[in-house]
């Protein structure tokens, strides 16, 4: 007692403050302890697994793993449907030949381009800048000797201008802005006069020279075809398809179109098929066909001076290859780009797919 009345009075007011603080911390551990103690007497909430799922009943439902036939079964319907649909439908076609209009002797061709909505697949339409609201462009086909007269309309935001890609023409025609020419600027037109070089026969081009690696990709380009005066036996053909490749905005197509929406190269069993490789991407393109050979007779417009045989010819940006193809086995035979990420992945065909189909 004496020892307590010895203590000053800070030490009495801190001796009483640690009393309560422990007291109030006893309390809490006790109430705590006792809703510990009662939560460990409830009974616990039972979960009955289903039978629809992988979890065992202890979290949210998890489906089972697919089997490897599932896997497989899921992927082939997909790639099946596809083949199914081809040559699947869709609005608009490029290509199509151009009937000059005459005068004078000259021949006349009316070229606008412009911004339209395009379908390179079922339910795919893109922004495509197209020549007569077409993609590739309409097809024009003259004679060598030809005095030809084409009239670019521009109806873009922006200036164009047109190139002939393979035609050795006089300089001013060349189609090259600030080398050749000025620009054609939006609402302008411009005309390219000139005379069909004899000698300079095959498969040519036509295409924007002007941010070209947009509006090409984006579909100013076209097949300009020279026939010749005195045709070669090797270039006979009963059927002749122009077959123009690309890569640029618009994905991986023939002739502006996308599996399933590519067209099929027919022939009757027997006829001699003339295919005319135009590549107007910016990639190369092994082109491979099944079943058959083909014989190359043209590079560029230029007869090979020995043709020769293959099953599949790379074709390069801006290269022009002429092969013919015997079509001696019936079927429908698939015809591709040999770069498989052009051509295929696992949702299915895809792009640079197409088939030569002999009947």
């Amino acid at each position: 007692m004496s020892e307590i009345l010895k203590l000053s009075s800070s030490e009495v007011l801190n001796a009483k403050a640690s009393r309560r603080t422990f007291l109030k911390n006893s309390a809490l551990v006790a109430i705590a302890g006792g809703a510990l103690s009662a939560c460990n007497e409830a009974p616990a909430q039972k979960v009955s697994p289903n039978a629809a799922d992988n979890s065992g009943g202890t979290t949210a439902p998890n489906p089972a793993p697919l089997t490897a036939r599932q896997k497989a079964d899921a992927m082939d319907k997909m790639h099946e449907a596809g083949v199914k649909a081809f040559p699947a439908k869709t609005e608009g076609k490029g290509n199509q030949l151009m009937a000059p209009r005459i005068d004078g002797g000259v021949k006349v061709y009316e070229l606008t381009a412009e911004k339209i909505m395009w379908e390179i697949a079922p339910d795919q339409k893109v922004e495509a800048w197209a020549y007569n609201g077409q993609v590739p462009g309409p097809q024009i086909r003259v004679r060598e000797g030809d005095r030809v007269r084409l009239v670019l309309h521009n109806k873009l935001e922006e200036s164009t201008a047109i190139h002939f890609h393979g035609l050795e023409l006089p300089n001013a025609v060349d189609g090259v802005p600030f080398i050749t020419q000025p620009p054609v600027k939006p609402g302008e037109s411009y005309t390219y006069e000139f005379t069909v070089p004899t000698g300079n026969h095959g498969s040519h081009m036509y295409h924007s020279h002007h941010n070209a690696a947009t509006q090409v990709g984006l579909g100013l380009l076209g097949a300009f075809i020279v026939e010749p005066r005195n045709p070669s036996p090797v270039e006979r053909a009963d059927v002749d398809y122009t077959f123009i490749l690309n890569d640029g905005a618009h994905g991986y197509t023939f002739n502006g179109k996308a599996f399933p929406a590519t067209e099929p190269l027919t022939a009757k069993l027997g006829q001699r098929m003339r295919i005319r490789f135009m590549n107007e991407g910016m990639m190369i393109h092994p082109m491979h066909l099944h079943g058959m050979h083909m014989t190359v007779i043209a590079k560029d417009g230029w007869l090979q001076p020995a043709p020769w045989k293959c099953d599949t010819l790379n074709i390069a940006p801006g290269e022009r290859w002429d092969v013919i193809v015997q079509c001696k086995s019936a079927g429908v035979w698939a015809f591709h780009c040999h770069i498989l990420p052009h051509a295929e992945s696992d949702h299915g065909m895809f792009g640079m797919v197409t088939a030569v189909i002999v009947a």
